[in-house]
């Protein structure tokens, strides 16, 4: 799948469809033979408690560009939704303005957090059929919505907690987002030497929910979704002297979407997915992976911008073990350890990656940057080192 991109890859913002393979992981397979072919992820969408503000962060910390806009000044007296782009990804980020609005319901549960992990696909009458037919939540039946740009077709599939899959067929729509949304360009000038673009994708979404429930949201994208098993990691790859969690890891058949789902392990000490289904108020998206080209230059115009980082310490870059496992990267680790960057290897390549602390009040939505070289995983060589170091920041929290 090389060459020319078809409409289903338009948009990506200068990226290639052989940059998002090399940014993301994707592979080939045959869509003829996949009962729910999903496209890409559509977009992120997150009820918040200050629409305004939230859209002036991602543009300020995380270089995203403003694109559009629906609000009261568009007809929408419900709330405020502001879309935002970097390379290929997409958030939209809205927050109630009628005191009677739903989000304002939404967000007094469960605060800033991610309510719609939306799914660009080409059929959502085919999608919708078999997912109810595997049992899924239909939450809105197939329906087309039109303006003067054209027409898209929407349906919509819950998953855990109130989290959603709105399916979006673009097929034969030109606007800017969505039919009631405008076009509107951000102010913010950015400083001439911060990198052009931040991140370019979307690499993964990450979703936590209760004990005992991991294999029954597995096993729920392998029915109804046609998602296939790509990693798992159990026991004491996942797991420090004081807490410990379950994850696999589900993706649509390219891997172009893919979900970590993290369950709570027994352990002496609460671990970061208690923690998160605390005080989301149950299962929700925890974080989102952001594919990068170039983690460093990338973490410096975050931090340059406010946004806060984990801790490495010093010890993880010292240990000859690492330094023997990973071989030669295209940073030194000097410059790793400088920028407080993870580096893992495997038998596909290496990948760098860093984690925010939570970017919100309450300790649950978080962020990590990746940049990948072939590899296909998520870093298990530094689970330790990272679930130590969310550990320390939930000790200060005195969530531990």
């Amino acid at each position: 799948m090389t060459g020319t991109l078809g409409r289903s890859e338009q948009g990506l913002d200068e990226v290639s469809y052989d940059q998002l393979r090399q940014l993301v992981g994707l592979v080939e397979y045959d869509e003829s033979r996949d009962p729910f072919p999903v496209k890409a992820l559509d977009a992120v969408v997150f009820v918040v408690g200050n629409a305004t503000a939230t859209a002036l962060f991602y543009q300020s910390a995380f270089g995203m560009t403003l694109t559009a806009y629906s609000g009261p000044e568009t007809g929408n007296r419900d709330h405020k939704a502001f879309v935002l782009k970097s390379g290929s990804a997409r958030f939209v980020i809205k927050g109630g303005v009628d005191p009677k609005s739903p989000l304002l319901d939404h967000h007094r549960e469960h605060g800033d957090g991610v309510v719609d992990i939306a799914l660009e696909v080409a059929d959502v009458d085919k999608c919708l059929a078999h997912a109810r037919e595997q049992g899924a939540t239909v939450l809105e039946e197939a329906h087309d919505v039109t303006d003067e740009h054209g027409t898209i077709r929407f349906g919509a599939i819950a998953t855990y907690g109130k989290t959603r899959h709105t399916l979006v067929d673009r097929s034969r729509y030109n606007g800017v987002y969505l039919p009631g949304y405008v076009v509107r360009e951000g102010t913010l000038q950015r400083p001439a030497d911060a990198p052009k673009r931040i991140f370019q994708a979307i690499d993964h979404c990450v979703g936590n929910v209760e004990l005992g429930k991991m294999d029954y949201w597995v096993d729920w994208y392998n029915r109804v979704m046609g998602f296939v098993n790509m990693a798992e990691f159990v026991g004491d790859d996942i797991a420090t002297e004081y807490s410990a969690l379950m994850s696999k890891v589900v993706s649509n058949g390219n891997h172009r979407v893919k979900f970590p789902l993290n369950e709570p392990a027994v352990a002496k000490k609460k671990s970061q997915i208690d923690e998160y289904l605390e005080f989301y108020g149950g299962p929700g998206c925890q974080h989102i992976a952001l594919a990068t080209n170039d983690i460093i230059a990338t973490t410096k115009a975050m931090r340059a911008a406010g946004v806060e980082f984990l801790d490495v310490p010093d010890s993880y870059y010292e240990d000859p073990e690492l330094r023997e496992r990973i071989g030669n990267v295209r940073v030194p680790i000097e410059v790793l350890q400088e920028n407080a960057i993870l580096v893992d290897r495997d038998e596909d390549g290496y990948l760098l990656q860093i984690f925010t602390k939570p970017i919100g009040d309450r300790p649950t939505v978080f962020y990590e940057m990746i940049e990948r070289h072939g590899s296909l995983g998520f870093g298990k060589g530094n689970f330790k080192a990272l679930f130590e170091a969310i550990e320390r920041e939930q000790d200060r929290r005195g969530n531990l």
